[in-house]
């Protein structure tokens, strides 16, 4: 029996539309976002996160910015990313921001940190990606550092050294809610484990279940590096709706041309009607009735030793009316039923995962 499991929702900002299929601009999707926040406190879910990205149809560029104004407008829902770049990002000016989110929002913030699968962020701020491996590792060990102990002292390759510096607004003790974001590499799985940090599974495509030996090898390495047992999440795609039938319909619309067009990008599979059907049935694709979604989660979770699912909810020009009819069902339905089926005390549907432990900021279950 699971002692906790959260149930939060992601988004990148992408661009909605209104009843008439106007598309909003960027401001208003900025907006719609607060709001959508606020929605999702309403309706008792868990967690809202925003991600990081810098491409046309997408208003995630700060996040920072935009929880510390959800935050204002909410009480009680966590706030987080999903994912910010590190790479691109400095550790310093990431330590400041997420710890004035957390003062802003009274202890509410965390934070997915990845190495970015879109790769935009490094022209954008002067990077070279041939250095992605080492700027990720270097600027990781320094936020985790600037979480654990100050004043620090810090020096490598990837920017200027740091002599007995102490940052302000700190951080509450410990740090916050630090989560590894991985797309598929073992290599990250093994740093996470290394740091002790929660594990998130991005699963976008084919069957959830294959990611089963990366669970496996991320608790081996746990131990082996002597760290106690951490979280894992998965985040995926999906919308809900009142029938199978309608849910699908309007995530195919939209979901088909934005994956075509990675498709030609990046190489992807070709999003054709049969494969669209594959995801929904069997792959990461999480759309359907409250009912078919909660028993896809439930048994995901099983599958994986889950103890957090984000719904990616937001696909470019979405109706904001289906936005919004996803993040109620999500809540009011679908929350409630999948800790039914995972046999959940009543106590603890909304007890966190991310209790700061003493070992490296990481968070236990």
């Amino acid at each position: 029996m699971l002692d906790s499991f959260e149930l939060g929702l992601n988004s990148f900002g992408e661009t909605a539309t209104d009843s008439t299929g106007r598309v909003l601009t960027d401001h208003e999707t900025v907006r719609l976002l607060v709001e959508e926040a606020q929605l999702a406190e309403s309706v008792g879910l868990d967690v809202f996160s925003v991600g990081e990205h810098y491409r046309k149809g997408h208003n995630d560029s700060a996040s920072p910015v935009l929880l510390a104004a959800i935050a204002t407008g909410t009480e009680r829902i966590g706030l987080g990313t999903s994912v910010t770049v590190l790479s691109t990002n400095d550790p310093v000016r990431l330590y400041h921001e997420f710890s004035t989110v957390d003062a802003v929002s009274n202890g509410r913030a965390r934070i997915i940190l990845g190495r970015a699968s879109a790769t935009e962020s490094f022209p954008l701020f002067g990077y070279d990606l041939a250095n992605y491996e080492q700027l990720f590792e270097e600027k990781l060990e320094l936020f985790m550092r600037l979480q654990k102990e100050q004043p620090v002292s810090w020096e490598g390759a990837v920017r200027t050294p740091l002599i007995n510096q102490t940052l302000h607004p700190q951080m509450r003790p410990g740090g916050i809610p630090t989560w590894i974001g991985v797309g598929g590499s073992p290599n990250s799985v093994i740093r996470a484990a290394r740091y002790g940090l929660p594990l998130m599974l991005a699963i976008i495509g084919g069957r959830p279940q294959r990611f089963a030996g990366h669970v496996e090898l991320y608790m081996r390495a746990l131990k082996e590096f002597g760290n106690p047992v951490q979280p894992v999440g998965e985040h995926s795609l999906g919308l809900i709706a009142d029938t199978d039938e309608e849910a699908r319909a309007s995530w195919w619309r939209y979901w088909q041309p934005v994956v075509k067009e990675l498709a030609e990008e990046r190489g992807f599979y070709a999003p054709t009607r049969d494969r669209f059907e594959m995801e929904v049935e069997e792959g990461a694709l999480f759309v359907g009735s409250p009912e078919t979604v909660a028993q896809k989660i439930a048994a995901t979770a099983r599958d994986l030793k889950l103890s957090r699912f984000d719904l990616k909810y937001d696909i470019m020009h979405l109706p904001r009316e289906a936005r919004a009819r996803t993040i109620e069902l999500f809540g009011r339905e679908v929350a409630p039923r999948v800790r039914e089926l995972l046999g959940m005390r009543l106590g603890d549907a909304h007890r966190t995962t991310d209790q700061p432990s003493d070992k490296n900021g990481a968070q236990e279950t």
